[in-house]
């Protein structure tokens, strides 16, 4: 077929627009990209939860509330103001029981492991990308002003046609201020900005400032090489109630690492299979891994006895090898830290004396101690260390990471210690509290039934013990008895308080306290705190007490030199008429009534508002003792008034027969 030369003038023509087209294209001028919907406008940090899908889960059952729904979502966080956003860190308030599986661009900021209940709402932080540099300073460079996080769970409880949506998400950066997010079907957007009345302190490097909590963690690397870094891993006790016995530390490695040696510190478990087996034994073929400390994902690292302080290998670290103990600064301030030493080996695609990346997921756990949650680790300045040429010089770690740990207040159940409450107007004790540390096994008894009151000399009993006592007790005062029994305390240390005395001048109360545990407790304190009779304190008799009036008139208590040892449980020799005995120390404490005149004892105010043992907050009972004399009181005067009231009625009466 034969094409007239204007058709072919016309395809010509229309193929070099296209070819120009196409050229234009190649130049490399892109558009810039369209922005999500509330960005536009945004001059801070703008935040978006985009609900991606959700399927049905196995087992498959009719109750709607119980079936189980996978679900993915993704969270975006980008900076689109003018300062650098350093270690980013935002709340989800997930609300339909949703457990998060994986979340890629970051970590559980309290270090809880994967899969974790979120139903209450949970804290990520950024990692590996913990910054986000500003558009200004990047030239637009999306990799570097935004992370996506990529989040994978399960939740319960919804219909089908529903959209799982989070109650809120917020940024909890200090210095930055969040509206409420702007809802839609299925995602939720909002824009934070810089607070204005904010005041940041001035940073000489571009590095975070170091911040404050109950317990400090201070990762710094002081040695680097291409294929390893020696690290001085440093805990400090900054919280002046608490406390850490035989602590153990661990921490999750994100890239391959593993610890080839150690000082001031041990691992539980001196394990080499996930190196030989894994990518390190891939690269480090020549390596004799028989010398290596430990290749585990997550160590277990505790603190080395006091008799290895010296030990040429092992120890000769400074604050190192105390077993494990960090008192609080208001005991003693020399012992309020430990250090120890540890050398760090890599694996590719971090080969280099700069491509360090500190372990995540810290959590240090002691013996009956308090909890602590603790932050992801974030970059600060390098910290200074005394030259070790003994000259006037300072000396900088290479790089510094600080992780802040803070004590988390117990719930219902999960207290490690109890206090129980009596009076000498009351011969009946209120014990501690039904499962006030946890309730293992219930077949047997009643969590739920309040704990009955037991006669005083019950609190030397172990509670699977005290079933006929407490039985006899409720016989001869007429109370119910429930059955099954409620269920004991579980705790591992009982703290009794007796209000001995109470008159015009003053009063006093007597503090016992019962280890039921097999370890004892070493260098003990407990604290006291009331609602207002603190400020009337005034001695201590076997124990020795300071009224810390900054600190909410805690009155802090520890033992005299010689008796600051509290013994763990002993055995009887017939746990039927011969059970168990408690470490047990006492002593009565006075107050006066000078600056509190109009305090009420048997009311209410002589007993404590907190009491910690150990650092860790104890579990109060519901009630308190009652006193009768009050009430025979008004009985009295009653009928003081009835024989007064009753001369002036008759005679009144027989007036009026008259």
């Amino acid at each position: 077929m034969k094409l007239s030369w204007k058709v072919l003038a016309l395809m010509l023509y229309l193929f070099c627009s296209k070819s120009q087209f196409c050229l234009a294209q190649d130049d490399g001028f892109e558009g810039q990209p369209t922005l999500p919907k509330g960005q536009e406008g945004c001059n801070g940090i703008y935040l978006s939860y985009n609900f991606i899908s959700r399927t049905k889960e196995y087992p498959r059952v009719r109750n709607v509330t119980a079936q189980s729904w996978a679900f993915n979502s993704r969270v975006t966080i980008m900076n689109l103001g003018t300062y650098v956003l350093q270690a980013w860190k935002i709340f989800i308030g997930f609300q339909h029981k949703e457990i998060l599986v994986s979340a890629t661009g970051a970590v559980i900021t309290n270090g809880a492991d994967f899969p974790a209940p979120v139903g209450n709402g949970t804290y990520l932080s950024g990692y590996p990308q913990s910054d986000l540099e500003t558009s200004i300073d990047t030239a637009g460079d999306l990799s570097q002003i935004q992370v996506k996080v990529q989040l994978s769970g399960t939740q319960f409880g919804l219909k089908p046609d529903m959209i799982p949506m989070p109650r809120t998400i917020k940024l909890v950066n200090d210095g930055y201020k969040c509206p409420g997010p702007i809802h839609r079907k299925n995602s939720m957007y909002l824009c934070c900005v810089r607070d204005p009345k904010y005041k940041a302190k001035e940073q000489k490097t571009k590095f975070l400032p170091r911040q404050k909590g109950d317990l400090l963690i201070s990762y710094d690397v002081t040695q680097a090489y291409e294929n390893n870094y020696m690290a001085q891993v440093t805990i400090e006790n900054s919280n002046p109630l608490g406390r850490l016995d035989h602590w153990n530390l661990t921490w999750e490695w994100m890239r391959g690492e593993f610890i080839y040696s150690m000082k001031g510190a041990y691992v539980r478990e001196v394990d080499t299979s996930g190196c030989i087996y894994g990518l390190a034994g891939q690269y480090y073929q020549s390596m004799d891994f028989s010398k290596v400390l430990n290749c585990q994902k997550k160590p277990k690292i505790f603190d080395l006895p006091a008799e290895r302080a010296e030990d040429p290998e092992l120890g000769k670290i400074k604050y190192c090898c105390r077993n494990g103990t960090i008192l609080p600064v208001t005991m003693d301030r020399t012992k309020s830290k430990s250090v120890f030493l540890v050398q760090v080996f890599k694996i590719p695609p971090d080969l280099n004396r700069t491509a360090i990346y500190p372990p995540q997921k810290w959590n240090i756990v002691g013996v009956l101690n308090p909890q602590y949650e603790c932050g992801a680790p974030i970059r600060v300045d390098p910290t200074e260390f005394a030259d070790p040429s003994g000259l006037q010089a300072i000396k900088f770690a290479l790089a510094s990471w600080q992780v802040v740990c803070n004590i988390s207040k117990p719930t219902k159940g999960k207290f490690k210690c109890c206090v129980s409450f009596s009076a000498y107007y009351n011969e009946s004790v209120v014990p501690c509290d039904t499962c006030a540390c946890g309730c293992d096994d219930t077949d047997k008894c009643n969590p739920d039934k309040p704990a009955m009151l037991l006669p005083s000399e019950a609190l030397l009993v172990p509670f699977e013990n005290r079933s006929a006592k407490a039985r006899a007790w409720a016989s001869l005062n007429h109370f119910p008895t429930p059955k099954p029994f409620p269920c004991g305390d579980n705790c591992g240390v009982s703290i009794n308080w007796h209000i001995t005395s109470d008159y015009k001048q003053g009063w006093a109360a007597r503090i016992t306290l019962f280890n039921w545990r097999r370890i004892s407790f070493e260098n003990w304190f407990t604290a006291i705190q009331f609602k207002r009779a603190a400020a009337g304190y005034e001695k201590l008799y076997s124990f020795n007490g300071t009224l810390l009036r900054k600190l909410n008139n805690t009155i802090f208590i520890q033992g005299l030199p010689g008796l600051d040892y509290l013994m763990g449980e002993t055995k009887g020799s017939n746990p039927k008429t011969d059970p168990n005995v408690p470490g047990k120390q006492q002593s009565v404490i006075s107050f006066k009534k000078m600056r509190r005149p109009y305090i009420n004892i048997a009311r209410g105010d002589g007993f404590p508002s907190k009491v910690f043992f150990n650092g860790e907050e104890c579990a109060l009972p519901t009630r308190i003792p009652m006193g009768s004399s009050g009430n025979r009181c008004s009985v009295n005067l009653l009928l003081l008034l009835l024989l007064l009231l009753f001369p002036i009625a008759s005679f009144l009466l027989r007036e009026i027969h008259i």
